[in-house]
């Protein structure tokens, strides 16, 4: 994507990464039981959107981040239904899923040519920007989208938390995570994919409190509306800053 078109990475991108994962996991769900698509049938019409976003992204003229959010939102929708068909349709045990898919996403990043560019010494005042959004930046995307949703499911279920619970804990965890990554880790893109799992971890418990029986009992239409209304929120009041500087 444009530079233009992406957006900073600050407490407004974060808290917008943190909506996008409670909105992907709840039109993940919608997509699979609501419209009846289960958990594979609906890939090829995301993967079609997706391309879709993308192509018209590189010809748009007007500077917008709509496309970067739809593209995160589309890509979180997929990585839902991913780590259902894992774990509930081909019922691959949390124990292989996790290990596994944590390999994959840093063989995703290590493998990324274009992650060194565009290298700053650190600043204190400096404005960061995505690591570069190429193929292996949405591939990590999507298997980090695809491990937080399984984590949370884990957590809530397996591991015995429940959703209520489970939020707390993965929302102060992902609070956690992202304040070293920051203060200690620079944002650098180890630290940044680790941000993104803990964000997409502590996204699918909390987009399954509000739509969940076992939750607030919203259902999934009213939480899907819910949650993708408070994205656009977030991304279109709050102010953002421009011509951002490459993570490290």
């Amino acid at each position: 994507m444009h530079v233009r078109n992406l957006p900073v990475i600050s407490a407004r991108y974060w808290i917008a990464i943190l909506v996008a994962s409670m909105c992907g996991a709840n039109t993940g769900d919608f997509l699979s039981h609501n419209l009846n698509l289960g958990h594979y049938r609906g890939l090829l019409p995301l993967a079609v959107v997706f391309t879709a976003i993308l192509w018209a992204e590189t010809r748009a003229r007007a500077a917008t981040e709509a496309y970067y959010w739809l593209a995160i939102i589309v890509l979180r929708t997929a990585a839902t239904n991913l780590a259902d068909l894992g774990t509930h349709d081909f019922k691959l045990g949390y124990g292989f899923i996790e290990p596994g898919l944590t390999l994959l996403l840093i063989l995703a990043v290590a493998f990324d040519p274009a992650r060194w560019k565009n290298r700053e010494p650190a600043d204190s005042v400096r404005i960061l920007k995505l690591p570069a959004t190429d193929t292996p930046y949405w591939i990590a995307m999507l298997i980090a989208g695809t491990l937080g949703t399984a984590t949370g499911d884990f957590v809530a279920g397996p591991l015995g938390l429940g959703l209520f619970i489970g939020s707390a804990v993965l929302t102060i965890l992902f609070a956690a995570v992202l304040f070293v990554s920051w203060r200690f880790g620079e944002m650098s893109v180890g630290w940044y994919w680790a941000s993104i799992v803990a964000a997409r971890t502590a996204g699918t418990t909390l987009g399954d409190m509000l739509a969940s029986r076992h939750g607030l009992q919203l259902g999934l239409s009213l939480s899907t509306v819910i949650t993708g209304s408070l994205l656009a929120g977030v991304v279109l009041l709050w102010p953002h800053r421009r011509e951002p500087e490459m993570v490290r």
